[in-house]
């Protein structure tokens, strides 16, 4: 058998791994995904002040402005929020159960805590949010992508790793100013999420919502 047949069938090989893994991800539950946040990932690819984390193959951080990160994909952005300053504090989970979003459901492993929310807008795209780890992120995506996306989300919050001497060098110098600062990492999109500051106003209008006391799933 010649070498270009054996590279071939290595292709072929590497193909269908690729293929088959995108179908299991595809029929998981989200439930099923977001368990994935009780594992811990020890490799990291991204450094910043404070903290680090792990990116997945294919994906780039395209911009960084205090502790908010641009992150791309072939067909994703991805937007980043780290607060340091709720980590300091060990800021307690405030969400509430949204009864009228597609998903909404609060997350708790006992160590780290956080909630997802995924909202169908008017423009037919689902808005992806998931707060984990002292750290959201935001995403943009088709009812089709919400598996393959929310596991690349969960990927890169539960590999976030703070560093305590740096934060608590920064925070007791100035942490009033911080706490004047912060991002209230345990609200839904409002004026102030970082979503909405990148993406235009006329891709998508805010949907209506009221609050709850249970986790849910519209089809």
């Amino acid at each position: 058998m010649g070498v270009n047949m054996h590279k071939k069938i290595f292709l072929l090989l590497i193909l269908c791994i690729m293929l088959c893994g995108c179908t299991q991800i595809k029929e998981m539950s989200i439930e099923s995904i977001t368990d994935r946040l009780n594992s811990n990932i020890k490799s990291n690819n991204v450094y910043h002040v404070g903290y680090k984390y792990y990116l997945p193959t294919g994906m780039q951080v395209t911009n960084y402005l205090l502790y908010n990160d641009v992150i791309e994909d072939s067909n994703h952005h991805f937007y980043l929020y780290v607060s340091e300053i709720d980590y300091y504090n060990k800021a307690e989970n405030s969400y509430i159960i949204c009864n009228n979003c597609y998903y909404s459901k609060l997350l708790n492993n006992g160590k780290n805590i956080g909630y997802l929310e995924i909202t169908l807008h008017k423009n037919g795209q689902y808005l992806i949010e998931i707060m984990y780890n002292y750290a959201k992120i935001e995403v943009m995506v088709d009812k089709s992508e919400i598996n393959e996306v929310l596991t690349k989300a969960v990927t890169i919050l539960r590999s976030i790793k703070y560093n305590d001497t740096v934060i608590n060098n920064l925070m007791g110098e100035d942490v009033l100013s911080f706490q004047e600062e912060s991002y209230n990492i345990f609200n839904t999109t409002s004026s102030d999420s970082n979503y909405l500051k990148y993406v235009e106003e006329d891709q998508y209008e805010e949907p209506e919502t009221n609050e709850s006391g249970n986790s849910t799933l519209i089809e």
